[in-house]
């Protein structure tokens, strides 16, 4: 479960949350890596003693964007990966995960320029040999047109990552972003193939899994047609943080609390893990 649903950083309010997860039956959680100044051994102890696993989820801004025309910003944005990197190490991540490939909300008007896609895969390269240093994986994610552009779809995802030609660095699926973008959500995952090490279980409304249009079906069966056998992580916003529902664009309240969705997602993908997997 991604813990954006509740908070932007980790704190003490977020223990005895992340201990009903684990009573609900989640196995992982996913953090928030934007304050990379906490004490991430502890809180790998706190997890560690909880039987929760984690991953981590971060992202770049203007003032570090690996893709800038500008050395000394591309620059900043491999030494913040580092450091997220480093984070994730001290607390047992398994995965960074998130669209640090490029600038969150920030546009040139226009699509990326030979350049600009030069400059990621390099910038890119830096932080998977890193990356494989402290041991943790790499997942970058593709986000729709509107939160940023250098990358939009899976397979361009997929070529990134292949151009970045590390083996710590992989892609992410996410099934709201794919339902924006994607011509083809079975072509889409198909694409990404086994570059896929990492999933977001996300609404089309960013709500509840299973309850809006979203093409569960096709899915949940094209993961298992292509052999996925790794974390699905629900990921939900809501009202909680008003910083984030901003960032989200989320402007009203579309369940009725955040514990009945964390169980009722729980729920949903058990059923379908289940159906297709097995388990």
């Amino acid at each position: 479960m991604n813990l954006l649903l509740w908070t932007g950083e980790l704190n003490e309010d977020i223990v005895p949350v992340i201990e009903n997860l684990r009573a609900m039956g989640y196995e992982g959680i996913e953090v928030p890596l934007f304050n990379l100044g906490l004490d991430y051994t502890w809180w790998g102890d706190t997890f560690k003693n909880m039987g929760m696993e984690c991953t981590a989820v971060t992202v770049r801004t203007a003032d570090d964007n690996p893709i800038s025309p500008d050395a000394n910003v591309r620059q900043r944005g491999i030494d913040q990966s580092k450091a997220a990197l480093d984070c994730c190490a001290a607390m047992g991540a398994t995965h960074l995960v998130g669209p640090f490939h490029s600038a969150l909300g920030e546009f040139s008007g226009a699509g990326p320029t030979d350049d600009e896609w030069n400059w990621g895969v390099e910038s890119m390269r830096a932080v998977a040999e890193h990356a494989g240093d402290v041991g943790v994986t790499l997942a970058i994610e593709p986000l729709n047109r509107f939160e940023i552009y250098l990358l939009n779809t899976h397979a361009d995802a997929a070529r990134f990552a292949r151009e970045v030609d590390h083996p710590n660095c992989k892609i992410m699926y996410d099934s709201f972003h794919c339902n924006i973008e994607e011509k083809n959500v079975a072509g889409a995952i198909r694409d990404g193939g086994d570059m896929i090490v990492h999933v977001h279980i996300s609404e089309n409304d960013r709500s509840t899994p299973g309850t809006g249009n979203v093409h569960w079906d096709e899915n949940f069966d094209t993961l298992h047609e292509i052999g996925y056998d790794g974390w699905m992580v629900v990921e939900a916003f809501g009202l909680a943080l008003p910083e984030l529902a901003a960032a989200t664009k989320i402007w009203r309240r579309m369940y009725n609390s955040e514990e009945q969705l964390a169980q009722d997602a729980l729920n949903f993908m058990r059923e379908n893990v289940d159906q297709r997997w097995g388990r």
